[in-house]
């Protein structure tokens, strides 16, 4: 077993959650609640169970998977739910799945009489490396990606790679966009372990260090005042993106394959705007292109993009925000960019693409 801790908790990476029980039964909760969506319930929760076998005494909800479903509608069944289980201040909430379960049974928790403890068990690449960590818990609004949340944090995160045995590729591919933007944003080292890596078995290694940097960014600005908001690269252009395809595609972008295209249009910034090199820009343009299928998006959409981008939480008197990079392993925040720069930005990705 490793561990990391983090802001008044403790990550676990094990393969089996061998500590998970324990952890609960010191706890003395009133009642436990497991938010699985269909998925997890099939795939995911056998391996729970099989980890606290002398819990038997617990509740399940069940919500739809997908992230068009991680919004308040859904976040209200999730609270009527556990009103009709009659959870109690002392109650847990585990929250068994990937962003949209984490996010939302977070949110959900985190509100649910003014809060209740929540444990998060992260079965995606992408909520082990991202959603899962840091604290932050949203649900979506108008296209608009976790524009409503609170920032609360779990009283433990579980990890085990055992679960990404239930992905196909696409999710697998999906989530590991954030790992090679945390090599982009603070570990060279690790955005070049990214070109070699086999999507077919990614070590746990790779996770705990993805981790690590999210982490070591997290504690030193949890509420995202400053530092936390490199975190964001490629996230301005690609929430904008991915929450257009979300509404409008009918096979849509996944989070990380949306991302993806961010960090390309936002290293183009970064080359414009941040003193980020050709070379570096290129770099990182073949490398994205080379893991994901090209998307192809119309210049007539640009204005739908921006109107989502204006309503980005990074956003400062009415200007755009962006993380930008400086090199490779070095990111800014705190950059603003005007609509000709945007547009030359989603220029520059369909120009690669073609």
């Amino acid at each position: 077993m490793q561990t990391l801790e983090s802001l008044g908790y403790t990550v676990f990476f094990e393969e089996d959650l061998s500590s998970l029980e324990e952890f609960i039964f010191q706890r003395q909760y009133s009642q436990i609640l497991i938010l699985v969506d269909r998925n997890t319930n099939d795939h995911c929760l056998p391996v729970l169970q099989a980890a606290i076998p002398s819990i038997t005494d617990y509740d399940i909800i069940e919500i739809d998977p997908g992230e068009e479903n991680k919004n308040i509608d859904f976040c209200i069944g999730v609270w009527k739910t556990m009103l009709d289980f009659g959870a109690e201040r002392k109650a847990l909430m585990i929250n068994l799945g990937g962003g949209v379960v984490t996010d939302m049974g977070g949110f959900a928790a985190s509100t649910f009489k003014r809060g209740i403890d929540f444990i998060q068990i992260p079965t995606t690449l992408l909520s082990q490396v991202d959603a899962s960590v840091g604290g932050k818990t949203g649900i979506d609004l108008d296209n608009v990606k976790n524009i409503i949340g609170t920032f609360t944090q779990p009283q433990a995160v579980f990890i085990s790679a055992k679960f990404l045995e239930t992905l196909d590729e696409r999710q697998i591919r999906s989530g590991f966009a954030e790992v090679i933007k945390h090599g982009l944003i603070q570990d060279k080292n690790l955005y070049d372990k990214c070109k070699d890596v086999n999507l077919n078995h990614i070590d746990i290694s790779l996770i705990k260090r993805s981790v690590e940097i999210k982490n070591n960014v997290v504690l030193k600005d949890p509420t995202e005042k400053g530092l936390r908001k490199i975190l964001n690269f490629g996230h301005t252009i690609g929430h904008a993106i991915e929450g257009y395809s979300l509404y409008h595609d009918s096979n849509p972008l996944l989070h990380g394959e949306a991302i993806a295209i961010g960090m390309i249009c936002e290293g183009f910034l970064s080359y414009k705007l941040n003193g980020l090199s050709e070379e570096e820009l290129e770099d990182l343009a073949t490398l994205f292109l080379s893991r994901y299928k090209p998307y192809i998006y119309r210049p007539d959409q640009y204005d739908k993009f921006i109107e989502l981008m204006q309503n980005d939480k990074k956003n400062e008197d009415n200007k755009i925000g962006f993380a930008l990079l400086k090199t490779i392993g070095n990111a800014e925040y705190n950059i603003y960019a005007d609509k000709a720069d945007i547009v030359e930005a989603l220029d520059y990705y369909l120009s690669k693409i073609k």
